[in-house]
């Protein structure tokens, strides 16, 4: 069984993330979403939100999917999953020239994980979590980044916070 791990923060899940995760399902028997358990990025929900968020948006893609926190080092993370492959989305340049630097890391770690990159639709290339954040915060229309779901959930966070 070809096992696949999608990490990330997904602090919020966005429609980027969704098709690349649905992409992934293309090349994984099981794809194994991980959660990552990062105060330190100062997250606007908590982990457990966010493995929640994420879980109820793929459960319409009615495949082998695992959404699951992880606080661990990712190559370890993946180790323990007995994973075969990591899927990394890239949007820019900018991202590929950080994404790099640790595949190279990880594939010194462990050489048996092979690392694959997916490039985003070009109608979501510019949309990342962040960005969400900072126009809901501003009063801003997030629905073309985020499912309607996710978009509650993100304006009664930040108004919630204001």
């Amino acid at each position: 069984m070809r096992i696949g791990l999608y990490p990330g923060t997904f602090d919020p899940v966005t429609n980027g993330h969704i098709d690349i995760i649905g992409r992934a399902m293309k090349l994984v028997d099981r794809l194994v979403i991980g959660v990552a358990q990062n105060d330190a990025k100062g997250p606007l929900f908590t982990t457990e939100e966010r493995v929640e968020m994420v879980r109820s948006e793929v459960a319409p893609l009615n495949r082998d999917i695992v959404v699951q926190p992880f606080s661990t080092l990712l190559m370890h993370f993946a180790e323990s999953l007995d994973a075969n492959v990591i899927v990394r989305g890239l949007r820019a340049v900018s991202d590929f020239e950080y994404e790099f630097q640790m595949t190279a890391m990880n594939q010194r770690l462990n050489d048996d994980i092979e690392t694959v990159f997916l490039m985003a639709d070009p109608r979501h290339q510019a949309i990342a979590s962040k960005l969400v954040k900072e126009i809901a915060r501003l009063d801003g229309d997030i629905g073309s980044f985020v499912s309607p779901a996710v978009a509650a959930r993100v304006l009664a966070k930040v108004k919630g916070q204001a």
